[in-house]
């Protein structure tokens, strides 16, 4: 029987949605979306709330004053918090979620189940990663070659960018996932696996290399000054103007550094200890295959219709990245065609690293254990604290997580 609550289906419905929109990369995609709603469910309105780039403070706190949004979009961590706090509601047998489910490209399950078997969100990515920004000019008026292999080079053309007055890497680790990403850059020559690897209550050898690199790189003077105070828009600024050599991002950065830079920027994958470890280990992925996307408020007065919708927009988010933007690394499969020839720096991608992809590194489920990487990666960017400092904090938390 039809929900006697629900609105008629040319009734106006408003929903709130809170959506990342502060660059080409969240504002096209959602701008698309938006429009191709409007010819399929015009009775909609959505009043957007655009994300802050806030590691998910604005949310946690929305959700703690119950004033949350119809639609949200959400990483794991959320998720996982919100579905102890009962702010997110449970898709498994919601109406979308079957076809959804059956639409997903070959190995993208891992983004939208999650770890506990459930269903919280519509993604529209599929299994995302970080790599390295450069800047070739620079490199090339730096006497640095490009790609950097191993830490002993990366260290060096650190001397050789300070000498020439350039900050060697932008990072907005205003944001902890991004520092929490480099480490795990790091980490992913060691150990392919990442975070799932801490099952024990000490922190592996792996773990306090690439601690031990971070802490050497920092030391050396990879980051600029003002790191951790430092947002998105600020430091990729750094990096578009020529201030910065080289920055850290996902695979998704191509098309805004394509459009400020052109042919001057290029990718590299993460260096290594030696360079036959950057051979072995080169595919091995700074990125994993979590939960992401739009999720729905428990409490939303049209909640069915925003559940209607937030499948809608996940699949028009990815139709809008694989077509207009002939990017492959989306969650369902898209029946219409590319129209844009994709940038260089993703044609590469797509020819030499997908297909070639060895490892994933995993997440680890643990809210205590990511929170304490969370927070001890971005400390590991200030000056006066040491990778010793990470693995005294991480086996605290690892003793207490694992025993």
């Amino acid at each position: 029987p039809a929900d006697p609550a629900a609105p008629a289906a040319d009734e106006p419905v408003k929903l709130r949605i809170y959506a990342a929109y502060f660059d080409d990369d969240t504002k096209k995609p959602y701008d698309y979306a938006v429009a191709e709603l409007k010819k399929e469910m015009p009775n909609v309105e959505l009043v957007l709330d655009p994300a802050m780039q806030d590691d998910g403070q604005k949310l946690r706190t929305y959700a703690a004053s119950g004033n949350m949004p119809d639609i949200f979009q959400a990483d794991f961590k959320t998720m996982k918090a919100f579905a102890e706090s009962k702010n997110i509601e449970m898709l498994d047998n919601a109406a979308p979620t079957a076809q959804f489910k059956s639409d997903l490209n070959p190995g993208n399950e891992p983004i939208m189940i999650a770890p506990d078997g459930h269903i919280y969100s519509y993604p529209f990515a599929g299994i995302e990663f970080q790599l390295l920004y450069y800047n070739k000019k620079l490199f090339a008026e730096a006497g640095v070659e490009a790609p950097i292999k191993t830490y002993d080079q990366w260290k060096d053309a650190i001397q050789k960018f300070k000498a020439k007055g350039i900050v060697p890497m932008a990072i907005f680790s205003k944001e902890k996932w991004i520092g929490n990403s480099f480490y795990k850059g790091l980490l992913t020559r060691e150990e392919p696996q990442g975070y799932a690897a801490l099952t024990g209550t000490e922190l592996p050898d792996s773990f306090k290399l690439a601690a031990q690199q971070f802490n050497e790189l920092k030391e050396a003077g990879l980051f600029d000054a003002n790191a951790t105070n430092t947002n998105y828009d600020q430091a990729s600024s750094m990096f578009y103007t020529g201030k910065a050599a080289m920055f850290v991002n996902g695979q998704w950065e191509i098309y805004s550094s394509d459009k400020n830079l052109g042919a001057d920027v290029d990718w590299m994958y993460w260096p290594a200890k030696d360079e036959a470890t950057y051979a072995a280990a080169k595919f091995n992925m700074d990125g994993s295959g979590e939960p992401g996307g739009f999720s729905i408020a428990p409490t939303s007065k049209n909640k069915d219709t925003a559940i209607e919708v937030a499948a809608f927009l996940a699949r028009k988010y990815a139709e809008y990245k694989y077509t207009q933007l002939g990017n492959p690394i989306v969650s369902v499969k898209i029946d219409k065609p590319i129209v844009a020839k994709p940038p260089a720096m993703m044609q590469r991608l797509i020819d030499e690293t997908l297909p070639n992809i060895k490892n994933f590194a995993k997440l680890n489920e643990n809210i205590k254990i990511n929170t304490a990487i969370d927070d001890n990666t971005q400390n590991l960017i200030v000056k006066g604290f040491s990778d010793q400092d990470f693995t005294k904090n991480l086996n605290r938390v690892l003793a207490d997580a694992n025993k």
